[in-house]
């Protein structure tokens, strides 16, 4: 059975809405809509979903600052800062020495002068460390969350250009984890762990020169006491990262359930659900149980590693400096400032571990973001599109087919021409691809082949600003936002006044409606409009598409049962919604194939029947059937 769209009928009102928004508040350059970036060459390895998905961290790196290039602006500045507060952290040591050698066991005995003068200058030193080192976070603070919120609007921009089709393959929950938790596991990588590779090899690296200064031999034995950590880290990194990309894969996957549940909860609870989803809920979570295990695993086996040989090399070189020192011409500042450089070097040996950890999950959480990047926008948008004239819209079908990914043909040889402002009823078996055709005509996807003119112009060759404007889809169950009435029908024109929203109902007699209304135009429909019945969320929907002024009109009716009141009403909105317009309506009610001037009936993905209501009845072929068991419905009912 050929896979249909799902919810696809949201889809193209979330993108406008998403779009005007980004526009309003996006920094510049981040969402331009028009014109497009380039489309990624199927030969560029690095624009394949795949090929990231093998990536080591070091090309995941360099392929999150190509996409993310806030994050490079003042980066030299930023490394410059925690460098220096790096090397600020190694004078200390060798201020101590100073202090001991020169200023308490020097050969002119205790000076106090010189003590008192190097210990002020150690805490000046401390102090200026710590507004450097708060200096560099903010300043790697602001320039993450800028970059982020860039990120999260290319994300975002990205996931509304991609087809219905692939919103169906990937899951919502998933691209919600997209844009919201695997950019935040980003942020806690960019915001500390960066800064802290840098200061900390910073550290490790001078604090083996300034001991290779002191004394080579010791210097060396220190670094061989260390030396297994450069195998057992990168060993214990490579499985931690897996481990952290299947973590946010089932993240991903959880918020997908969750989301799935709540949003259904009222299926759920009416045909006693609870216990499959409970279930459901249960296995992803206990998967997720299973991974994070698994990374905690290697997590905790990195943790120790420093501690561990940190508390050799302190041992080593005391053992050593102690019994060698004074026959190597070490002094005993010296010995003391070998230990502190020691000391020193566990701290950042301490938390290289946990700088890995959030490396790994970051990298892991790029790793998804930059792989919703990389798939590739298969309805491209042109960069200089046709606009379409006002008034009605003629379409035309030539050699017509579709198929999904899977290969499963849903529209096959699909060939007719639609008069300007005729009233065409789609009909059709579940399956039989009249869905399908009114997304084609909304540019939700391509044909695969041949093609689709509305107006005369090729919908590919149409600027999507001017094809949205001329064509408006009204989904089955009349998708309304969280908000007002009136700001869901300005999504029709985001530029409407009060007094326009107000006369759209006007003109199509549901202006009795409006003021019935406990709050008129501000009153607030709730999520997903659960605060109006499904008539009435169709009754905004046809507001808003009237507030559009569309050439062309798609809509799919409700088969949901309505009042007798809100049917009547929703009757006369449609008659004066198709006035001086064209209008294809997926048909699931009698009337409207009765009234329509052209009925299209679809079967198995083609046109198999075509002509007004009573030339199909009296045809007595495929329509006439559907016709009698409209009937059959109606007299039952």
């Amino acid at each position: 059975m050929a896979r249909d769209f799902r919810h696809d009928d949201e889809f193209e009102m979330r993108h406008d809405a998403a779009a005007e928004l980004l526009r309003e508040y996006a920094p510049p350059g981040v969402y331009d809509e028009e014109p497009l970036p380039p489309e990624p060459s199927p030969d560029d390895d690095e624009a394949h979903m795949g090929d990231l998905a093998e990536a080591g961290a070091l090309k995941v790196l360099r392929r999150g600052l190509a996409v993310t290039p806030e994050l490079k602006e003042g980066l030299a500045l930023t490394v410059v800062l925690a460098v220096v507060t790096a090397a600020g952290k190694l004078a200390l040591p060798i201020l101590i020495q100073q202090v001991l050698d020169r200023g308490v066991r020097g050969p002119d005995g205790f000076r106090p002068t010189f003590v008192y003068g190097a210990s002020a200058a150690t805490a000046v030193a401390v102090v200026l460390l710590y507004l450097l080192g708060r200096a560099t976070y903010l300043r790697l603070v602001r320039a993450t969350e800028a970059s982020l919120l860039s990120l999260r609007l290319k994300a975002f921009g990205h996931i509304h250009r991609l087809s219905v089709a692939e919103h169906s393959d990937q899951r919502r929950g998933a691209l919600v984890a997209r844009v919201t938790s695997d950019v935040e596991t980003l942020a806690q990588f960019t915001e500390w762990g960066a800064v802290a590779w840098i200061v900390d090899l910073t550290i490790i690296a001078g604090a083996f020169g300034v001991m290779g200064v002191y004394d080579w031999r010791l210097a060396l034995q220190t670094m061989l006491l260390f030396a297994p950590i450069a195998i057992v880290l990168p060993w214990l990194q490579r499985r931690q990262l897996d481990a952290q990309d299947e973590v946010r894969t089932v993240v991903g996957e959880t918020f997908s359930e969750v989301s799935e549940a709540i949003t259904g909860a009222s299926i759920v609870r009416a045909y006693g659900l609870e216990r499959s989803r409970r279930g459901r809920l249960a296995d992803v979570i206990q998967r997720q149980y299973k991974v994070r295990m698994r990374a905690a695993a290697y997590s905790a086996a990195t943790l120790p590693v420093a501690d561990i040989f940190g508390s050799i090399g302190v041992a080593g070189a005391v053992a050593t400096g102690v019994y060698f020192g004074p026959g190597w011409g070490m002094d005993f500042g010296e010995v003391v400032a070998f230990l502190f450089l020691i000391g020193l070097l566990l701290n950042p040996l301490g938390e290289i571990s946990e700088i890995v950890d959030r490396t790994q999950i970051g990298i892991a959480g790029w790793r998804k973001i930059l792989g919703i990047l990389a798939t590739p926008i298969d309805v491209p948008e042109p960069t200089e599109g046709v606009e379409l004239p006002g008034g009605p819209l003629s379409i035309e079908a030539s050699n017509l087919h579709f198929a999904y990914r899977d290969g499963i043909p849903v529209l096959r040889d699909v060939d007719l021409y639609i008069e300007p402002g005729t009233r065409v009823a789609v009909v059709g078996e579940t399956g039989s691809g009249k869905t399908t055709f009114a997304k084609l005509l909304t540019r939700l996807a391509d044909p695969t082949i041949g093609s689709l003119r509305v107006g005369g112009v090729c919908l590919q060759d149409l600027s999507p600003a001017g094809r949205r404007r001329a064509i408006r889809m009204v989904p089955q169950d009349g998708f309304l936002f969280d908000a007002s009435v009136g700001d869901n029908v300005r999504l029709g024109r985001m530029d409407a006044t009060d007094d326009e929203i107000r006369d759209a109902f006007k003109v199509l007699g549901l202006g009795w409606w409006l003021d019935d209304l406990p709050l008129g135009l501000t009153t607030p429909v709730g999520e997903r409009g659960a605060n109006l019945s499904v008539g009435e969320r169709q009754l905004v929907a046809l507001a808003r598409a009237q507030l559009g002024d569309p050439g062309l009109l798609v809509l799919d009716e409700a088969t949901s049962a309505v009042d007798p009141e809100t049917e009547r009403a929703l009757t006369e909105a449609l008659a004066r919604l198709a006035e001086g317009r064209t209008m294809v309506s997926i048909a699931h009610r009698l009337s409207t194939a009765e009234a329509a001037d052209l009925v299209l009936v679809f079967e198995n993905g083609r046109v198999v029947e075509r002509g007004s209501h009573d030339e199909l009845v009296e045809l007595g072929g495929a329509y006439a059937k559907l016709y009698e068991s409209w009937l059959g419905s109606t007299r039952a009912a």
